[in-house]
């Protein structure tokens, strides 16, 4: 990865005396391949083509947004038997937060998918599985339905078109930032919470296979229907460290997936 150094800058008021002297300074940049960290004051890299940040978006749910994130927060909190008195969006990373601090990996997952089946009636999801045989069709109706009805779940989302056994079909949804993935700021409650678990539950109750390929550079994701997820130990979501800002910091050290996985090894 290419990066810009900024070499330290002076003092304020050696800046003040040279602007006095009418002296005109300038940082000086040259490019470099990545490092392992060293005294470097600071590095800038461009920011992301959709450059969305927290402060200046804000998001405005409407009653069935309202609606929709307290019946899934109320499913997580009936599943594992632990409540909190939290309401809105906030109330359900809660209850996505106590999964991911009290069970290990595959309890995770498993527990999350419980609470989708619960959420949602399983009659119509035998009725849909059963409308939507693997089809061009089928994988568009299921990218325009995720954009229409999940946008209070991950944010504002669009449809892109990519090729599928060499025709060309818009069947990807591209989050352009990722709602849940930006207020919990942790790879492994992503990975574990919401990738792996919509995969599984998506693939088994529609039948639909779908691989989820976050970008966490800058927090937006791409939803391929029709694609299976590659393997665990070759998924490139899986070998991510987490942010150095994860709000879990306290639960792990480094790298929430691998903190995980010798969790699941030490219970087992």
């Amino acid at each position: 990865m290419d990066a810009n150094v900024v070499v330290p800058y002076q003092s304020f008021s050696t800046v003040l005396s040279m602007r006095n002297r009418k002296i005109n300074t300038y940082y000086k940049y040259k490019k470099i391949s990545y490092q392992p960290p060293c005294s470097i004051c600071c590095v800038l890299t461009k920011p992301p083509a959709s450059n969305h940040n927290h402060s200046n978006y804000v998001y405005k749910d409407n009653w069935f947004d309202h609606l929709a994130i307290n019946h899934l927060s109320q499913s997580i909190q009936a599943t594992t038997g632990l409540r909190n008195n939290k309401s809105g969006y906030e109330g359900f990373v809660e209850a996505a937060r106590v999964v991911y601090v009290n069970f290990n990996s595959t309890h995770q997952v498993n527990l999350v998918v419980e609470a989708l089946q619960r959420a949602f009636p399983k009659p119509i999801l035998s009725l849909l599985k059963m409308l939507l045989p693997q089809s061009k069709w089928a994988r568009e109706y299921c990218a325009a339905f995720t954009i229409v009805f999940f946008a209070w779940l991950v944010g504002p989302c669009e449809v892109k078109e990519s090729e599928f056994n060499g025709r060309r079909e818009n069947n990807v949804v591209h989050i352009k930032k990722c709602r849940f993935l930006e207020e919990t700021n942790c790879v492994g409650m992503c990975t574990n919470l919401c990738k792996m678990s919509s995969q599984l539950f998506i693939k088994d109750t529609l039948g639909m296979p779908v691989n989820m390929v976050p970008n966490f550079d800058d927090m937006s994701c791409e939803m391929i229907f029709g694609q299976d997820p590659p393997p665990l130990d070759t998924d490139p979501a899986f070998i991510q460290p987490c942010y150095k800002l994860c709000k879990l910091s306290n639960k792990h050290l480094r790298d929430c997936n691998s903190q995980m996985m010798k969790k699941d090894v030490e219970i087992s």
